[in-house]
């Protein structure tokens, strides 16, 4: 295996393969919970901002001990180069396993296109943990990653990355509508009706599931709230409830791209001693909840999608504020568990045809970025490793 060379013709012969009527593309995500690996595939028709696209199924799997060290990274702890390499090794044979679980139910992809494990975010800086090699070894198509590099590089921040994919996907000519993300930390897009991509509007709203395991883990002492049952069990405290507002609002109204740094610990400490396990999970949930929900407030339907949907007492914070006819993403035909990995989908295609996945308006790139993402080609024939 070898990367892109722009004087190999046999690299552009596989890139103009790439941009044939109709795609197999498979895209995968893994959150900043680090719990596991989204899989995604789905039907790319036409080329470019005008294609049409089509969910085909979606899978999802764990991560092994041995990306242990990745989130010691994240946290900002100490690790090894060693501990880091076979971590990021790991990763990329994580992602093996769950594609080709995918693959045995859909097909051959023409493309795959990884996020990779984000550990580092913040002012201009992005760090992507990813080996994509044996990836493309095992399944003998090209692989994409790195695909904010591009934006970082021209002043961007990277960040919010789907809003283009959320446009090819979810618009509607007579609706407006918001897509909100209720992953480690909110983001949501403003899509209206009918229109083109230069008028969606996108952000960063506050940390989300980042606040709740948090929680989950130093005072429930489990890893999440399944559904959020011990919020729905517990009493809103209200003063715990207004400090925590008060330090999300101030996250969005930075209007910046929120990664390491906010996770908003400092408020656990506060209040751990001071509140009831399940009033503590009440009381996020109801300040989380009420911040997105003004965030998405303006749209005539609002769609959920990511980790945190399973959580009642968070959905319903939501629609309490947001004042909208809100419902799960799956009704527009993709499950919002695999949204993200949807989008990455969308993006590694749009990154072969050569259109920029970040605008301006919305990430803060001076210009459009150029083509973005790192390419990994395979050698030998295509086709999966027997």
């Amino acid at each position: 295996m070898r990367a892109w060379g722009v004087q190999d013709e046999r690299i552009l012969g596989m890139m103009l393969a790439m941009r044939s009527a109709s795609r197999l593309v498979i895209g995968c995500m893994t959150g900043t919970s680090q719990d596991g690996v989204d899989a995604a595939a789905v039907r790319i028709t036409g080329r470019g901002l005008g294609a049409r696209v089509g969910f085909e199924g979606g899978t999802s799997g764990g991560l092994r001990s041995e990306t242990g060290a990745l989130r010691a990274l994240a946290a900002g702890d100490g690790v090894s180069a060693e501990a880091v390499a076979r971590s990021a090794r790991a990763l990329g044979d994580d992602h093996v396993a769950v594609i080709r679980e995918i693959v045995e139910r859909v097909g051959r992809p023409d493309l795959i296109s990884v996020h990779g494990q984000t550990v580092f975010h913040r002012d201009g800086l992005n760090w992507q943990v990813m080996d994509p090699w044996g990836i493309a070894r095992a399944f003998r198509v090209p692989v994409v990653f790195d695909l904010r590099g591009a934006d970082i590089a021209h002043g961007g921040r990277g960040a919010p990355i789907t809003p283009i994919a959320d446009w090819m996907m979810f618009r509607d000519a007579h609706t407006s509508r918001c897509i909100v993300n209720l992953g480690g930390f909110c983001n949501i897009t403003m899509l209206g009706a009918g229109s083109g991509v230069e008028t969606i509007a996108a952000r960063d709203v506050c940390a989300c599931n980042q606040v709740l395991d948090d929680v989950a883990r130093r005072v429930l002492g489990c890893d999440f709230d399944g559904d959020g049952r011990r919020a729905m069990a517990g009493r809103v405290d209200e003063a715990a409830r207004d400090d925590l507002r008060a330090r999300l609002m101030a996250q969005g109204e930075a209007h910046r791209s929120l990664g390491t740094g906010d996770e908003a610990h400092g408020w656990v400490d506060a209040w751990r001693e001071r509140c009831r396990a399940d009033d503590m999970a009440a009381s996020a949930c109801a300040a989380v909840g009420e911040v997105i929900g003004r965030g998405a407030a303006g749209a005539e339907e609002v769609y959920l999608a990511g980790g945190g949907v399973r959580n009642a007492a968070l959905v319903a914070a939501v629609e309490r504020t947001a004042k909208a006819r809100t419902r799960a993403l799956d009704v527009l035909g993709v499950p919002g568990a695999y949204r993200e990995a949807a989008a990455m989908a969308v993006l590694g295609a749009l990154c072969a045809d050569g259109v920029a996945i970040t605008l301006p308006g919305v990430t803060g790139v001076r210009g459009d970025a150029p083509m973005a993402g790192a390419w990994v080609f395979p050698d030998g024939p295509r086709g999966m490793d027997g």
